[in-house]
């Protein structure tokens, strides 16, 4: 098979679209509860059945509402993904047996224009064969019995897929530009509930991809967007509000906050977005160490700044509180914005490219030793038990992030504060500023000596 089939996976809240999702994707993309309703925005995957790539589609469960309301929005997010899908799988829970939401939603499938294949998942037992049997009222014709949850029925998925595929695949596809230059850099946008995160992604690639309003803790599920900006591949991550650990006890928000940790643990680089009235709270603080801590770029954002009346005072705020709350980094990038008029976006992805090209950074061997040994003459290390400590050679072991190695005799007894010296040199004299460094101490001679 060339051509790949999209697949829109629909349904009623709470019939197991996310967990079937997460079948074919092969992995726990989606999050997954008892609580109905998590899944909001629409996620994009890619999947396998047998011998079919599928792009994939799990989408909000599907509400009859077309007001303002939250779930008018979700409702809007499902028929984007099913226009824009090859096929729709419309889920219904075979154990509950069919609904009058599950008749309105295949009414609606009707007029869609788009193919549609039946799915009566949770089919265990005789309660799933009973609700197969009454699906076949909703006259989209024979249920196909699945158990997302346990793997059962894929086989029948599978052919009943098949001839969409090979349709899909009779038909030529336009070739594709081969990428050139740089890879995709992922990027992931965190911040506490509520400070215009999905704005400011939907503002960036041009269209409502991501469900936004007053609500707080609308998005739940780190969701993944392909895009491109200058020529340059990005894979934007938009992520669920961190709120402080304390505050976190419903079991879908503690799965939300792990979803979030996960994508900084993923991404290159990471932008923190802050309200402009309330700027570097506590839970801010927290959430850029964390990124600081995984080796991350971290970009602030400062969102609503067109709402901030005395612009002056609110950035010498929050200058200082960064540097008196995060003395390990000096010179973190902050870029003041308005995600909902688009005032100062511009500036945002060229700062996040250049801070980029920093954390990629690689020093000479040579270079950083001729450095080390002025360091070393301008302060010496202190002494230790009467002797004093030598540093011998330094060497950067790697980027993303830059991670340097010292070898020095009796290195663990290098005190704290000249190994800050060291890096803060390290900054200064080869342009690091505003990304995380690594120092790592090891006691030794040159290893490299006498090659």
């Amino acid at each position: 098979m060339d051509a790949r089939l999209t697949i829109a996976i629909v349904g009623r809240p709470n019939v197991g679209k996310s967990t079937l999702f997460n079948r074919l994707a092969g992995k726990k993309l989606a999050i997954i509860d008892d609580t109905p309703g998590i899944t909001r925005d629409r996620r994009e995957g890619t999947g396998r059945l047998g011998d079919l790539d599928l792009d994939l589609y799990d989408t909000a469960g599907f509400e009859d509402t077309y007001d303002e309301s939250l779930e008018a929005r979700m409702r809007a997010q499902t028929d984007r993904a099913v226009h824009d899908a090859d096929l729709a799988l419309f889920l219904i829970d075979a154990r509950a047996g069919v609904t009058p939401l599950d008749v309105h939603f295949a009414n609606w499938l009707r007029t869609q224009a788009k193919p549609v294949l039946l799915v009566a998942n949770k089919y265990e037992g005789l309660s799933g064969e009973a609700g197969r049997l009454e699906a076949f009222g909703l006259g989209l014709g024979d249920p196909i019995a699945l158990s997302a949850e346990h793997g059962e029925g894929l086989t029948e998925l599978y052919d009943a897929i098949l001839p969409f595929a090979d349709a899909k695949d009779a038909v030529p596809a336009e070739p594709e530009l081969e990428e050139v230059g740089h890879p995709a850099m992922q990027l992931a946008i965190v911040g506490r509930p509520n400070v215009g995160k999905s704005s400011l992604l939907n503002r960036l690639i041009g269209e409502d991809r991501m469900l936004t309003g007053p609500e707080a803790g609308i998005t739940r599920d780190a969701i993944d967007v392909e895009w491109s900006f200058e020529g340059r591949h990005i894979r934007l991550i938009d992520t669920a509000g961190l709120r402080r650990a304390a505050r976190v006890t419903e079991t879908v928000e503690k799965l939300s906050a792990k979803d979030s940790f996960r994508a900084i643990q993923y991404a290159q680089l990471v932008v923190l977005v802050l309200d402009g009235q309330t700027m570097l709270e506590r839970q801010d603080l927290t959430i850029a160490r964390r990124i600081i801590d995984e080796g991350r770029v971290l970009i602030i954002a400062v969102n609503k700044w067109d709402a901030v009346k005395d612009k002056k005072a609110q950035r010498k705020k929050l200058e200082d509180r960064l540097q008196i709350s995060l003395p390990q980094i000096r010179g973190v990038p902050v870029v003041t914005l308005s995600a909902l008029t688009g005032s100062g976006l511009k500036k945002l992805l060229p700062t996040a490219f250049r801070y980029f090209n920093v954390w990629n950074r690689r020093v000479s061997t040579a270079k950083l030793n001729r450095w080390l040994e002025n360091m070393e003459q301008s302060h010496p290390p202190p002494m230790v038990s009467g002797r004093r400590i030598r540093l011998r050679y330094m060497t950067q072991a790697k980027a993303r992030p830059p991670t340097f190695v010292l070898f020095s005799s009796r290195g663990s007894d290098l005190p704290e504060d000249y190994r800050r010296y060291l890096v803060n040199g390290l900054r200064d004299a080869f342009g690091f500023a505003g990304v995380p460094l690594r120092l790592n101490v090891r006691t030794g001679n040159n290893p490299y000596a006498g090659d």
